[in-house]
């Protein structure tokens, strides 16, 4: 059985860490999220795998290669303009075979679930009751069958999420071929598969143990504090007096030196220079080639490969993009004054979202919920208390 993954999207409402890679290669307890996917459907069974790629696609097929690395076979199809995941399906209409897996890239379903809709008699989708569904594509089920399929209402006709999830066959496709082009611009595959139902397909409702998803870019520290595995493995070199407790992480080639405190559930890549005398907390993960200097406190954060936070620095509650450096006494602030919810986040504590290639000057200050994108500077003492745009210089 082939399994489509849908991995083409760019994911605009993830800036500013979409602005150099797609939505599906963002990390998370630093692998990318498709490869969670991956990982995910390979233990449920799955082994031949088609990849729809569209935005900045050399870094997918760069970094998966023809699937050998995990032992599976992946084929690529290229869905050049984005108009819509019934069009993004139809792309793999050619080599596929009854039936076949769909899943979306962006999203983490748990292998037990993923293989009860694989083994189902006929057609099937994962479901998930939530609370809020304002993100989310909802659908109305009766006696365990889907009835209705509803892509993001603005008032939610059901508190069951569709998760992206199906199982179908070749007959799908000619409801694809019926499907026209909806309010938000696209071909849409929810409005391929209503059309479907309505035809008289009956597809089952599976109920997902586990069902983890990235909307906006505070979702990566909700799903990485998640989705940290629970064994880990340290490879590195780690010096006298260091001082760890907690499940650490430690990569080839990393250093932890003298006078360093970890304590909870740490990820730290490869070639990473940590300490002298800094402390790192809550669930951390640092990517490859990065530094974290002396007297550093650094919690509930996530640094991409590259990036340098050399001394005296607050990081909390951050996500750090790629090559980013913080200047000596730069901090983030993660908690307002008044200690309500940062912006639409719905989080109590949330620091700054700093994108790639950004320079911080020392002694600079960057407030609760702030957004910094690409490129940008930070001067030395600068007060950051809003959002700033790629290649902007604050001063």
């Amino acid at each position: 059985m082939k399994a489509v993954i849908f991995a083409g999207g760019e994911g605009r409402k993830m800036f500013p860490f979409t602005d150099s890679r797609p939505k599906a290669m963002l990390r998370i307890a630093n692998k990318p999220l498709v490869e969670h996917v991956l990982l995910t459907a390979i233990e449920a069974g799955l082994n031949d795998f088609v990849f729809i790629i569209g935005y900045r696609s050399e870094q997918i097929r760069d970094y998966f290669g023809d699937g050998s690395k995990w032992g599976v076979k992946i084929t690529y199809r290229s869905q050049e303009e984005p108009i819509g995941t019934s069009d993004a399906l139809n792309h793999a209409r050619d080599i596929l075979k009854d039936p076949f897996v769909v899943i979306h890239g962006d999203v983490v379903p748990d292998a037990e679930s993923l293989k009860e809709i694989i083994n189902c008699n006929g057609y099937a989708m994962g479901v998930k009751p939530m609370t809020d569904t304002r993100d989310f594509g909802t659908v109305i089920v009766e006696d365990g069958i889907a009835r209705k399929i509803i892509e993001k209402a603005l008032v939610p006709e059901s508190n069951i999420v569709n998760t992206g999830i199906y199982k179908l066959d070749k007959a799908v496709f000619d409801a694809i071929d019926n499907t026209d082009i909806s309010i938000r611009g696209e071909y849409e595959l929810t409005e391929s598969l209503q059309t479907f139902i309505e035809s008289g397909a009956k597809i089952k409702c599976v109920e997902m143990k586990k069902w983890l998803s990235i909307t906006h870019p505070w979702d990566i520290l909700t799903m990485t504090e998640q989705y940290v595995p629970a064994t880990l493995e340290n490879e590195g070199t780690v010096e006298e007096n260091v001082h760890i407790d907690g499940n650490v992480s430690i990569g080839k080639g990393s250093v932890i030196r003298a006078g360093v405190y970890i304590t909870g559930t740490v990820i730290i890549g490869e070639n990473c220079d940590i300490g002298p005398y800094c402390r790192i907390r809550g669930t951390t993960t640092i990517g490859n080639n990065c530094h974290v200097g002396s007297f550093v406190d650094m919690k509930n954060s996530i640094i991409m490969d590259g990036s340098k936070v050399p001394h005296l620095n607050y990081i909390g509650d951050s996500v750090i993009g790629e090559n980013c450096n913080f200047g000596a006494g730069s901090k983030i602030a993660n908690l307002r004054f008044d200690h309500k919810d940062i912006g639409q986040s719905g989080r109590h504590k949330l620091g700054a979202l700093v994108g790639d290639n950004v320079n911080v000057g020392i002694n600079a200050c960057i407030n609760a919920g702030t957004i910094i994108g690409n490129d940008a500077i930070i001067g030395p003492g600068a007060v950051v208390s809003q959002n700033v745009m790629p290649k902007s210089k604050v001063f």
